[in-house]
């Protein structure tokens, strides 16, 4: 059986990748709302290290953004209303992958939705250093995958309670470059299973 060379490029076009790469990048606008919403990153990864097991609360993550946090902007980065939210880029984007993605990791609650777009932001540094090592040439996906994984356990080892926050739900880029990788011998709820268990091994 011949397998499938996947090339970085296709990593860095994934649509967590996009979504990342629009909010982060020369808009002033969308800069500007991506410093609120990392405000909001650092509240939540800062409030999950330091008081493990708490309960989670707007309240509290507006407070732990004093002085600029407010229930205003929490709302504008997190539920039902929030602007620019990951979950809206996978639905849009209408693929089976994306969608089966946007399924898995579909919050009714915007403190959980929160979460998950903290570990996205707190895994990137190394998804951007897994990806500059990938750089030199094409990789068969049997060493991708175990590449992802160990940049996957070098982040929860680094930040133990944050990837175990949600019953150990994995970042959702890693989940979505596991499928990328695997080339659609793979479902995104089985990748989201999988990489659950290297976190849960890791911390």
């Amino acid at each position: 059986m011949t397998l499938t060379i996947i090339n970085t490029p296709e990593l860095d076009n994934t649509v967590v990748g996009r979504w990342h790469r629009r909010l982060s990048g020369n808009s002033s606008a969308k800069r500007s709302h991506w410093r609120t919403k990392t405000i909001y990153f650092q509240a939540v990864a800062k409030l999950v290290e330091t008081h493990p097991g708490a309960n989670l609360t707007w309240k509290s993550i507006v407070d732990a953004a004093s002085p600029r946090g407010s229930r205003s902007t929490f709302y504008e980065v997190a539920g039902a209303h929030a602007r620019h939210p990951l979950i809206d880029d996978l639905i849009r984007d209408g693929r089976t992958d994306s969608i089966q993605l946007a399924l898995v990791y579909q919050r009714n609650d915007a403190v959980a939705q929160l979460v998950d777009e903290t570990k996205v932001w707190s895994y990137w540094p190394f998804r951007e250093r897994l990806l500059a090592s990938l750089t030199s040439a094409p990789h068969p996906p049997h060493a991708m995958e175990e590449a992802l994984a160990h940049s996957l356990a070098a982040w929860a080892k680094h930040h133990p309670r944050l990837a175990a926050a949600q019953d150990h739900t994995p970042p959702i880029c890693t989940v979505e470059d596991l499928v990328v990788v695997m080339n659609g011998r793979l479902a995104a709820m089985r990748a989201a299973v999988l990489l659950a268990e290297r976190i849960r091994r890791a911390v």
